[in-house]
């Protein structure tokens, strides 16, 4: 008797629990049919290239789950995770001679359009944010193009009138590399933010209607930009340098000029933006590997690989990455509402852009249900909810497009 009545109490104490997730999930799949869900940043385009080589243009695109190297995206997850629309990030290496990072760009946004043409129930390309939310009216997948790094334009205008020709709906000033005209905030800077010409492609965007990324670039740059658009600009994958002082988030400052923008900070999952005890523990591995074996004259194991890996294996046993987790994630949407208000908070991932290294609760494209609901256990309202998932994203795809009109007149 008595066990059975530990198992009643212990029954009744999860009851509540699992109605509230239920109740949870029925919010969830309420906003996400008026509102679609836009992600502003995944890799899987270059993750496709990078892995499968020609195949990319034939693989079966369903069902990734069996395939050797883990993806974090596939069409059958992307339907669970009721995405409505998907700003798929062109990125090339920025180490590239620039007229080759044109050539892989182009090759980029052609799968891209490949995917939508090879799957016409599933996706479909969007420029505006009207097509957008036709897209999700049909029940496919609007497709945006972002172009992750001003050096995939190799310094010319016209080759990014060229891309915005072909659909591309943002250009993020750098990548991890300080270019000719733009200091990255992963990279020494040599001009104090952006010089005349990169003022000139903030203008450019602004004319065809090209949304300004400042994610990756340093706060130099960010503030230059923000000074020179007439459009509101997207941080595309970043978090709150407040939780966590990477040079790649965005502190309060600027979150503050957002605010006034009418821009949007797209919060990133990757580990080392996310959270400050990842951040250190990755610096520490860095040094560590480079301790060990860093050729051609450093490294206690210099010129002994083997010796080298069972040397940081053993390291990397008894100092283990820190957990990372779907809470701290919702803690940067949290503070980038707090301090720029909740009309300039949205999501970017950066799937199958950071490999498996990913917050526990966020392994995959099938999450932003569960984020969505860890905001409403917090208190957030559904029109809040609304905007964040992509409300926030079409109002500044609006006001662009607004600018874009103006300027041509």
């Amino acid at each position: 008797m008595k066990g059975a009545l530990t198992l009643l109490a212990a029954l009744l104490a999860t009851a509540p629990v699992a109605a509230h997730a239920q109740a949870y999930d029925a919010r969830v799949a309420r906003i996400l049919k008026t509102t679609p869900l836009i992600d502003g940043h995944n890799d899987w385009p270059e993750a496709l290239r990078e892995r499968e080589g020609e195949a990319r243009w034939t693989l079966d695109l369903n069902d990734l789950s069996g395939r050797p190297e883990r993806y974090n995206t596939d069409i059958n997850r992307l339907r669970r995770g009721m995405v409505g629309a998907q700003f798929w990030s062109v990125w090339v290496s920025p180490d590239l001679p620039g007229k080759e990072q044109v050539i892989q760009t182009l090759e980029q946004i052609d799968l891209v359009k490949s995917i939508c043409t090879r799957y016409p129930r599933t996706f479909t390309m969007a420029r505006t944010a009207e097509e957008v939310r036709r897209a999700h009216r049909a029940g496919r997948i609007g497709c945006l193009i972002g172009v992750e790094g001003g050096g995939q334009i190799d310094g010319s205008l016209s080759v990014l009138r060229s891309y915005a020709e072909l659909g591309a709906g943002y250009l993020t000033l750098t990548h991890s590399r300080t270019i000719d005209w733009a200091d990255s905030a992963t990279d020494n800077p040599r001009h104090d933010g952006l010089t005349d010409f990169g003022r000139r492609i903030v203008t450019e965007l602004n004319r065809l209607g090209m949304l300004v990324d400042l994610s990756h670039v340093n706060e130099a740059t960010m503030r230059d930009a923000l000074s020179v658009t007439r459009a509101p600009v997207i941080f595309s994958h970043s978090g709150a340098r407040a939780l966590n002082d990477h040079p790649r988030n965005v502190s309060d400052a600027v979150l503050a000029l957002v605010r006034t923008n009418g821009g949007v900070v797209m919060v990133d999952y990757a580990p080392p933006y996310v959270s400050d005890a990842y951040r250190r523990w990755s610096a520490d591995s860095a040094a560590q590997k480079t301790r060990l074996n860093a050729p051609p004259y450093g490294g206690l194991a210099i010129g002994q690989p083997e010796r080298a890996a069972a040397e940081y294996a053993a390291w990397l046993a008894a100092n283990p990455a820190p957990r990372v987790t779907l809470a701290q994630v919702a803690d940067h949407i949290e503070h980038v509402a707090r301090v720029a208000g909740v009309d300039h908070v949205g999501l970017g991932s950066d799937y199958d852009g950071v490999g498996d290294t990913l917050p526990d609760g966020l392994e995959d494209v099938t999450t932003y249900p569960a984020l969505l609901a860890e905001l409403m256990r917090r208190g957030w309202s559904d029109a809040d909810i609304a905007k964040l998932a992509g409300g926030n994203v079409l109002r500044v795809m609006e006001a662009a497009e607004r600018v874009k009109r103006e300027l041509a007149s």
